[in-house]
């Protein structure tokens, strides 16, 4: 049947009657959109409360864009998806590995899904990092803006996209990457006019401004233009982020960094653990792979104790918790996490040793995520919801209240 739901990971999702849109906005905590309605920028933000829904939501743990970026588009946490940081340690090959490849996924995404009951479906990510992950087993457009000049049909389901958008190719390290992801939202939604869309963001304007600096309101004011600009073409949009993002910094905005590999190496002697930062990936330069979260492996089961104890007393730890509690807690694959997980105060990091982190390309006060401290992110729409969950709202719940419980429009989109 041509209407039947669509059916993945154990939930049902609506065909899209409307062009729908989920934006996911990498690093997004609600007191950044506050700021930019206060400011008087954000003017298609400031009216969602009147016309459609304004919600929050917890993403997953670790507060990372990886993991929750496959959240969302699953509709699952990573217990299923299997993707919970940039890194895990393979135990068997005794080496860190980079789960960028889809080979690590285990669960197929909505977007897949719905491609192939026949929903025509678009992804662009700001990232190339994000983009086969998003992308795996997806007949559609998928390409990222770090990437778009090597976009072409036969890999990405569209060539041309710098001509077609008019930009030129953005600098990874720029506001302009995650404006090229909405200019090319827009594109497409007024060309190719897709049934489902997927935007991801990046995080580099949270992690350098604060909420309602001059930096961070520009930045809100530019992605409300392409919102509303979306929302007068009829789609459906939901937003929601990835993490949010936090100051890491003492008063005087030096950096509060525990090394745990230095500490622990101090305690239990040199190779008896192994720390891993799952924040780690191919673009540090404005955290210096520095996050709220760490994980520990013991060489050792003696030596489990020890650290345990150790890690708990420590003045920037906030939570310390064996393999099978954050599992249960966090809702992570067991088999991809240390022995022993961290997580950090509110305005403290965790790094491995001093000598491995650079921080020479921090041009500005330390600003991270990675913690509980940054779960609390946006959920919001464009069209009033006829039904909320009685429940915990996550992130990747979006797709499901985007498909299946939004109402008649109640503004310009009508």
């Amino acid at each position: 049947m041509p209407y039947d739901p669509i059916h993945v990971n154990g939930r049902s999702y609506a065909r899209p009657q409307a062009p729908t849109i989920v934006v996911c906005i990498d690093g997004c905590e609600q007191e950044y959109i506050n700021q930019a309605v206060q400011a008087g920028v954000a003017p298609f933000l400031a009216q969602l409360s009147a016309r459609g829904s304004v919600l929050a939501a917890d993403c997953v743990m670790p507060s990372f864009t990886n993991p929750n970026n496959l959240s969302i588009v699953t509709g699952v946490p990573p217990s299923v998806h299997g993707i919970c940081g940039n890194y895990f340690y393979d135990a068997e090959a005794g080496q860190e590995v980079l789960m960028n490849d889809p080979r690590y996924l285990r669960a197929p995404s909505i977007l897949a899904s719905a491609a192939e009951a026949g929903c025509s479906v678009a992804v662009v990510t700001a990232k190339d990092k994000l983009r086969a992950l998003l992308g795996h087993g997806l007949r559609g457009i998928c390409f990222s803006a770090e990437k778009a000049d090597d976009a072409n049909e036969k890999d990405n389901g569209i060539g041309d996209v710098l001509a077609r958008i008019g930009r030129p190719l953005p600098s990874v390290y720029s506001a302009d990457l995650s404006e090229f992801v909405f200019a090319a939202g827009a594109m497409l939604l007024e060309t190719a006019r897709p049934d489902l869309m997927y935007l991801s963001t990046t995080d580099y304007v949270q992690h350098k401004f604060a909420p309602g600096t001059a930096g961070a309101n520009a930045f809100y004011a530019m992605m409300d233009r392409y919102l509303l600009r979306m929302d007068q073409a009829g789609a459906v949009i939901g937003i929601t982020a990835d993490h949010g993002m936090n100051a890491k910094t003492d008063s005087a905005g030096r950096p509060n960094i525990l090394f745990l590999q230095d500490a622990l190496d101090e305690v239990l002697g040199a190779r008896k653990t192994r720390v891993l930062l799952p924040i780690t990936d191919p673009y540090v330069v404005h955290h210096g792979a520095l996050g709220s979260y760490a994980t520990v492996y013991v060489a050792s089961r003696d030596h489990l104790a020890t650290a345990i104890q150790f890690l708990s007393r420590q003045d920037h730890v906030e939570r310390v918790l064996t393999r099978a509690e954050a599992a249960a807690e966090f809702e992570l694959p067991p088999d991809r996490i240390g022995d022993i997980v961290v997580t950090a105060k509110r305005l403290s990091v965790l790094g491995t040793s001093a000598s491995r982190h650079d921080l020479a390309g921090l041009d500005v006060p330390l600003r991270s995520h990675g913690g509980a401290s940054e779960q609390r992110v946006p959920l919001l729409f464009n069209r009033r919801l006829t039904s909320v969950p009685a429940r915990r709202l996550r992130n990747f719940d979006v797709f499901d209240l985007a498909l299946n419980r939004t109402g008649a429009p109640g503004g310009a989109g009508a």
